[in-house]
């Protein structure tokens, strides 16, 4: 479970409840933030734009719960894939690509397991690279369609925040005549615009954010992935593919990821 994200978002809605309460109607303020039609307005007319912009129902269902990959942490780890990706190299240069089959049963990464089998097979090298590419390709576009879904509900919340704002000022001016209903009238023609601001700052955009960042991590280890894969293919040394794929990560990574340097020393005496 990402921490980050939960104490993110809890951290958020505590700091909006203690500024309400901390004014001199204390906890009692809250109940003044509360408006059941303005909600309905806001959020309702949010979320039903964003399924009339959606492909389908159930393409709709899925971008919501695309919610839950936030809070979930990636299973990506660069450091683990290229040391799998060196023992695997260690394996072809000593036993031959053939007896990669075998190993790649203990390999949990499908897309590493599928570029395996590739070279297994005996595919072309352009084609094994032109394939592992499209699969990116379709992993990073099925990703952008929900930071999408998010980044357009961030639009529209404040959107319909106005909207439910223009209904309770239109609801005011139409009771001008009594000049005791112009305070509440207003207060819940703001009300309005404040969900809208909460649903686009306190939600969508941090989720977008989140989901573009867990899709860089993501398509940066398959990228590492294919590097790997085509250089197992074209017979590299081990130290030579991990000297190389060592690049992908940061400075500070290198020498605490690989301080044993096992792979490489296999390598090197292969």
């Amino acid at each position: 479970m990402d921490l980050a994200t939960i104490i993110g978002l809890l951290g958020c809605a505590g700091a909006i409840v203690f500024g309400i309460v901390s004014g001199d109607q204390g906890v009692a303020a809250l109940g003044n933030f509360w408006d059941p039609p303005s909600f309905l307005v806001t959020v309702l007319g949010s979320f039903m734009c964003m399924v009339t912009m959606s492909e389908s129902l159930g393409d709709f269902v899925a971008s919501v719960k695309s919610f839950l990959l936030t809070i979930k942490v990636p299973a990506n780890d660069e450091a683990n894939i290229i040391h799998k990706i060196i023992d695997l190299a260690n394996v072809a240069r000593k036993e031959g690509l053939l007896q990669l089959e075998e190993a790649a049963g203990d390999v949990d990464d499908e897309f590493l397991k599928k570029g395996i089998m590739l070279i297994v097979d005996g595919t072309d090298q352009e084609l094994v690279s032109s394939i592992l590419e499209t699969e990116l390709d379709c992993i990073e576009q099925r990703h952008n369609k929900r930071i999408g879904f998010w980044d357009s509900l961030a639009g529209m919340g404040p959107a319909w925040g106005m909207i439910g704002t223009l209904i309770g000022l239109i609801n005011m001016l139409k009771l001008l005549d009594d000049p005791s209903s112009i305070g509440p009238n207003m207060a819940v023609a703001l009300i309005t615009t404040m969900y809208g601001s909460m649903l686009a700052n306190w939600l969508a955009i941090p989720i977008a954010t989140k989901l573009r960042a867990n899709n860089r991590k993501e398509i940066a280890v398959k990228e590492v992935i294919c590097e790997g894969i085509l250089s197992i293919q074209a017979g590299e040394n081990p130290r030579v593919i991990e000297e190389k794929l060592k690049s992908f990560l940061a400075p500070g990574q290198r020498n605490s990821v690989f301080n044993n340097d096992n792979g490489g020393d296999q390598g090197g005496d292969a």
